[in-house]
């Protein structure tokens, strides 16, 4: 999976899927033929409409972590990226599948799955969210 990190005033983006009561950040699995960087633009264009800006993108760590909603012991691979849109003034919004679009922190570790969870942690240690 490619994930989009989008901070903004010390917090990260994060989305709400129709139907379900977690947070995830925007992003989603590498289609056939895609690499992780398109698939990470295309996942930002389809769920909160931004339009990514290629030069800005930035590679910051992969989580291993339980996967969320299935059976026990199957893991996901979530490799999180930093990236700007084209327009900088350009905001979020939520389209297709998602429900909501919420800046969060580390205090909302809470209302994520595990590898969220484990992002949000990643992220603080990296001095770019509170």
């Amino acid at each position: 999976m490619a994930a989009l990190a989008l901070i903004r005033d010390r917090r990260v983006l994060m989305v709400r899927v129709t139907g379900q009561d977690v947070l995830y950040l925007p992003g989603g699995k590498i289609e056939p033929g895609e690499g992780a960087r398109q698939a990470l633009m295309r996942e930002a264009a389809e769920e909160v409409g931004l339009d990514i800006d290629p030069a800005t993108v930035e590679d910051l760590f992969t989580v291993l972590a339980d996967a969320h909603g299935v059976h026990a012991g199957r893991l996901v691979s979530m490799t999180v990226y930093r990236a700007e849109p084209r327009d900088r003034s350009q905001q979020p919004v939520a389209s297709g599948e998602i429900a909501e679009v919420e800046l969060v922190g580390s205090a909302d570790a809470d209302r994520c799955p595990p590898a969220g969870q484990e992002a949000l942690e990643r992220l603080v240690a990296l001095r770019l969210i509170d």
